[in-house]
């Protein structure tokens, strides 16, 4: 097995993902959003969160910000932009994926350091993709409308190839995991327990499900290891596991890299008596096959020593949107159009009727000189100051304690 620095051994794991999350946390304002989602939901129970207005319930991402959104395939090897983690998603009000939207690409916009009125301007934009994915959701917003940086992430994506995954999160194209910075040793308990997921035929059918593979396809594990990633996920049990299917693994095609996550309960606010699965895993699932049917039919809800979680298989066409630096085009560009997939994904739960009462709602509340509702105003430049000072008061704590 090939080894670095930076090996964590099972017993100081939490210890050092914590410090990993604050480290990651002070890096910039951005991903101090995106790492800082429970902070997110307080404010949603404050007297402004607790007045917003409404919708259908339908099942939300409930975490909506930039990074959650990008490129997936299909088991057909299908690509399109659309939500891509579902830990906090919920049945509950779509209103909530708005505003965290909203605040994401407010975030973006402050740190390529572009004036104010960039953020109305994406606002307006953001509200008039939103509905016009409302009105006709069969209509799904087209590739020429999104931003240039958008079309470039989409066109990679369109290219990759299971090498292009391997040397982007194992470095190397090799049947091993190397133990460094990211991925840690696991425990015997946890390799036995891995070992016995691959051996059920639902995880297997799963695997030998894709596209290029039979049914009747052996799937054995390669190599496995704990896996530090994401940011607000730190702390969960994760786990990366290279896998040998068929008789092509005898070459690089023949790999394939699985994510098992840890599910915990989602502090997403719900609808009251909402019809949702009580394990977590299973929310996870369901609430996936309901908003990005292309990742939701490549998971299953399951259970790793005794824990909730969630299997899935990583595509190489599966990328994140990386929009840390962006003109001002860009930034509208990319509301209108990342607004509408979530709308999509939204209206395809609603009947007309609702769909065209949650757009009547939508559009009351507008001042004539800023085309967007009062209310995603407001809580936008809210969240945006609190947030801030939060990052501010995060990196001098951060510096107090002693920053690695």
């Amino acid at each position: 097995m090939k080894t670095s620095t930076g090996i964590c051994p099972p017993q100081r794991r939490q210890a050092v993902l914590a410090e990993r999350r604050r480290l990651k946390m002070a890096c910039s304002a951005h991903a101090y959003v995106r790492g800082s989602t429970l902070k997110f939901y307080e404010w949603l129970d404050s007297s402004l969160g607790r007045s917003l207005p409404q919708g259908p319930p339908v099942w939300i991402c409930g975490d909506c910000h930039l990074g959650n959104l990008g490129p997936v395939a299909d088991a057909k090897g299908r690509v399109k932009i659309a939500i891509r983690d579902l830990d906090q998603t919920v049945i509950g009000n779509p209103v909530h994926d708005l505003i965290r939207l909203g605040l994401s690409l407010a975030t973006a916009i402050r740190g390529s350091d572009l004036p104010g009125v960039t953020t109305a301007l994406m606002l307006e934009q953001m509200i008039e993709g939103y509905e016009v994915a409302l009105a006709d959701p069969g209509k799904r917003p087209r590739k020429s409308d999104a931003p240039a940086s958008v079309r470039h992430v989409l066109k990679r994506a369109l290219k990759r190839r299971w090498h292009h995954l391997a040397e982007e999160r194992i470095e190397d194209v090799r049947p091993e995991i190397p133990m460094g910075k990211r991925f840690w040793p696991v425990t015997q308990a946890e390799k036995k327990e891995i070992q016995r997921i691959f051996k059920l035929a639902e995880v297997r059918d799963l695997i030998t499900s894709l596209k290029d593979r039979d049914k009747g396809d052996d799937v054995e594990v390669v190599d496995a290891a704990y896996w530090m990633k994401g940011c607000s996920s730190l702390g969960r049990l994760r786990f990366a596991v290279l896998l040998g299917v068929g008789k092509k693994k005898k070459n690089s095609e023949g790999f394939c890299l699985v994510d098992i996550k840890e599910a915990v309960p989602a502090a997403a606010p719900h609808a009251a008596n909402a019809p949702m699965p009580r394990d977590y895993a299973k929310r996870v699932v369901e609430g996936a096959r309901k908003l990005s049917p292309y990742l939701g039919q490549r998971m299953l809800p399951g259970h790793f020593l005794g824990k909730s979680a969630v299997t899935r298989e990583l595509l190489p066409q599966d990328l994140k949107l990386e929009m840390d630096q962006l003109t001002r085009d860009e930034a509208i560009g990319a509301a209108r159009f990342l607004a509408s997939v979530v709308g999509e994904a939204h209206a395809e739960q609603m009947d007309k009727d609702e769909r065209m009462e949650w757009r009547t709602c939508l559009k009351q509340n507008r001042s004539k000189k800023l085309d967007a509702p009062s209310w995603l105003w407001t809580s936008v430049v809210q969240l945006v100051a609190s947030h801030e000072s939060a990052y501010l008061e995060h990196c001098r704590e951060y510096a107090l304690n002693g920053a690695k």
